[in-house]
């Protein structure tokens, strides 16, 4: 491809909205373009990008014996409403009607449409285990749409369901996408770690997430550095220390006048911030439900929804008037004790350990000292509703938690009998018994995989994409296409890398130098030879992206070096 031929609008500033080096980069290097707030067109090298990135899961899926399809991005409101997440998928589902007024949704995820693909072609244990992928755009009204296409309102992703006879079978389902995503995210040289997942609105017990590490990440994981611990924030396990061994005292009703806040109390009555028990104060449902953890630990609301098995959506904080309207006192002194209606109050299990606590009265300016679970105060225990916090302790209690940021790039979750029992999807077993579907899950991000690989891959000058997924793999620069010998070298050089089936772009444009070696950097493909001033005497220079040092060589050792070079890189 000759560059004069070419739609590639480069950009000299950062875009003003862009809060991330891969979004910034983007953009500058004609990749993208925003068309409205998380809503991005790809530009040709943000499609070559793109495609081989597709080729490359595609390849992968089909070794692991998973067999592409494609469905309509447009879902019926039926399917859903069987599955129950017609409501509970909530506000970032668009939901459209036709001229007929039946109602639909942009598929933000496709569960509910596999599964009623294969119900009435699939009614045999013969016809088993089946898996099926596509690759296609998901849509997600995202309340804040941000980090360019990394979160973004419509996005790339290869989804992929396996239909298995009994647990035994998704279990082999599951290790083999496990294996395939290994392979997927090896290919495109992301460091990653897999991690334990939170399943929320997806259903199932198990789930795992791949998420490639970056510091401008958003989401965070934990983990230990001596063994294969790792999960979420949502879903981080850890051990809580507590003396649960203290001597019970007789409780106390006791004024904290003007003291609401955790630390507040903890320095007014002269408590550890642990031993203060803070009240969450929420409407679930419109509902009011009241949840207590210790003073020093944040609620983990992945959890407490995991627990109260509502949507996001459902939950939302109780303001001032309603606070005072269930407590009977300004907010602040909220607690599980003498509360003025009879609400629900759940606790997280830590609570019950420890001894001697500090409690909101449900009185302004009071609170409760010495307070005790069981003797003092009941309520529903939740096992577990905590954020983790680096430093903790992992749940054997041997290693300290580490924390990271990253990218999700792909999750896989064993959904079992979820959505094939309410879709009313069943075969006939060894025996002729209807049984459902065990099914499992597995999305890749591929649009979002970008974003993951250019926030490993950058320095000031640029991208520095892997060769696998390069747009180009070989870049020569013209530096004056004025100058015969140089044009015609050019020209040569580029012939023979053509008939080698190399990917290279010719910038033959009418531009200065440094605005061509800038464009070069910026684009980030990996192999570049620069024909100028030595062109006369059939010497190039040679670069490789990643180290950008020039070597003087004649044509002939460029084109071999670059040759050699793509062949080893598409070979590991």
């Amino acid at each position: 491809m000759r560059l004069s031929n070419y739609y590639m609008p480069t950009l000299r500033e950062d875009p003003q909205d862009a809060e991330t080096q891969s979004h910034k980069l983007l953009v500058r290097g004609a990749f993208i373009r925003k068309t409205s707030s998380g809503v991005y067109s790809y530009l040709p090298l943000g499609m070559k990008v793109v495609n081989k990135i597709e080729d490359i899961v595609r390849k992968s899926m089909e070794k692991y014996d998973s067999i592409e399809i494609s469905t309509s991005v447009l879902q019926s409101k039926e399917i859903w409403e069987k599955s129950g997440r017609w409501q509970n998928f909530g506000p970032e589902m668009f939901k459209i009607k036709d001229r007929h007024d039946r109602e639909f949704c942009l598929g933000p995820t496709a569960e509910e449409q596999f599964t009623s693909l294969i119900k009435d072609e699939l009614n045999s244990y013969k016809q088993l285990p089946l898996n099926l992928y596509q690759i296609v755009s998901k849509f997600r009204d995202e309340k804040r749409p941000r980090f360019g296409i990394n979160r973004s309102r419509d996005f790339i992703m290869k989804d992929a369901y396996s239909f298995d006879i009994d647990t035994k079978g998704l279990k082999k389902s599951y290790q083999k996408m496990w294996d395939a995503y290994v392979e997927v995210f090896d290919n495109l040289d992301l460091d990653y770690k897999i991690v334990e997942g939170d399943s929320g609105s997806m259903g199932g017990n198990i789930s795992h997430e791949f998420i490639a590490l970056a510091e401008t990440g958003e989401g965070e994981i934990f983990y230990t550095e001596n063994s294969n611990y790792a999960a979420t924030d949502e879903s981080a396990k850890f051990f809580l220390d507590i003396d649960d061994k203290e001597k019970e005292k007789d409780i106390e009703l006791v004024e904290t006048k003007d003291a609401k806040t955790i630390e507040e109390v903890s320095k007014f009555l002269n408590v550890s911030e642990n031993k203060c028990a803070k009240a969450v104060d929420l409407l679930v449902k419109g509902e009011p439900l009241l949840v207590i953890v210790p003073g020093d630990r944040e609620l983990n609301m992945a959890k407490l929804i995991s627990y109260l098995k509502v949507p996001e959506h459902e939950i939302e904080m109780m303001d001032d008037y309603t606070i005072r309207k269930v407590t009977g006192a300004e907010p602040g002194f909220t607690g599980p004790k003498d509360l003025k209606e009879d609400i629900r109050v759940i606790v997280d299990k830590s609570i019950t350990r420890y001894k001697n606590l500090v409690i909101g009265a449900n009185k302004t300016d009071h609170h409760y000292i010495n307070a005790n679970y069981e003797r003092d105060f009941k309520a529903e225990v939740a096992a577990d509703l905590l954020k983790a916090k680096e430093g903790d302790l992992s749940a054997d209690g041997k290693e300290k938690l580490q924390i990271a940021r990253g990218i999700e790039v792909g999750n896989i979750f064993q959904l079992g009998t979820k959505y094939s029992e309410s879709l009313e999807a069943y075969f006939l077993d060894e025996n002729g018994k209807q049984k459902p579907f065990v099914m499992g899950s597995y999305g890749i991000g591929i649009t979002r995989s970008i974003s993951a690989v250019i926030e490993q891959h950058y320095d000031e000058n640029g991208i520095i994409w892997p060769t696998k997924i390069a747009p180009f793999e070989a870049w020569i620069t013209l530096v004056n296409k004025n100058k015969e010998e140089q044009k015609n070298l050019a020209e040569k050089i580029y012939q023979k890398l053509l008939d080698e089936g190399i990917e290279v772009i010719l910038d033959d444009r009418k531009e200065r130098a440094g605005v061509k070696f800038n464009d070069r950097d910026l684009v980030g493909v990996p192999y570049r030879i620069t024909v100028g001033k030595d062109a006369k005497d059939d010497i190039v220079e040679f670069s490789k992206r990643s180290d950008m040092e020039n070597l003087k060589i004649s044509s002939d050792e460029a084109i071999e070096k670059i040759i050699s070079s793509i062949k080893d890189d598409l070979c590991k």
